[in-house]
């Protein structure tokens, strides 16, 4: 026989609506597990913050350059020159290197343009120039020759090298007036005039 009619739910199909599900256990070294494996992560989380706000932070400007050294140093005729009798050959004056501001000041050489004459310092170059008070140093100027000497010279200067962190320098250092004259008055003292000069 056949019948129509609605289709009969099957057995257990609304027997568990009612009941709610056994919960779930996690065994409990399972959930140490995942508590460690949490705070591994936050703190790796933490971390990977701290050095993207490093690595982003503002960068203070880079410090200016050091001043070459021959805008750094100044060097000056102290007036105290030596006054050779003739035929003596050399004779001595005192210059002061000062520096006001910036990196240490190497003085690797002084030097006079003219081939009759020679000059050394005590102390002996290569010697340091530091900010603070000036540093002195006694030049020796000797004579080779009296025929090549220049006489009454109207700017004589020395040539000083000077180095520090940024760059080496020749500079030409007029020292004035008053090393003009005495330097005449030396070379003269040392190569008196005859008639063949």
């Amino acid at each position: 026989m056949n019948a129509i009619g609605p289709v009969e739910p099957g057995e257990d199909t609304y027997g568990h609506e009612g009941t709610p599900a056994p919960p779930v256990r996690v065994a409990p070294h399972r959930l140490r597990h995942r508590r460690g494996t949490l705070a591994a992560g936050a703190a790796l989380l933490v971390a990977a913050a701290g050095l993207s706000l490093y690595l982003t932070r503002p960068q203070p400007p880079p410090p200016p350059p050091a001043p070459y050294p021959s805008q750094s140093v100044s060097v000056t005729y102290t007036g105290r020159m030596s006054h050779p009798r003739p035929g003596d050959r050399s004779f001595t004056f005192t210059v002061a290197f000062a520096q006001e501001s910036g990196p240490p000041v190497t003085v690797r050489r002084v030097g006079q343009p003219s081939v009759a004459l020679s000059v050394g310092t005590s102390p002996v170059a290569p010697f340091e120039v530091k900010s603070g008070p000036p540093r002195t140093s006694i030049v020796r100027m000797r004579i080779h020759t009296c025929r090549g000497v220049p006489r009454n010279a109207g700017l004589p200067f020395l040539e000083v090298t000077l180095r520090n962190t940024r760059a080496m320098e020749k500079q030409s250092y007029i020292l004035g007036p008053e090393y003009a004259n005495d330097l005449s008055r030396a070379l003269t003292a040392a190569c008196p005039r005859t008639p063949l000069s």
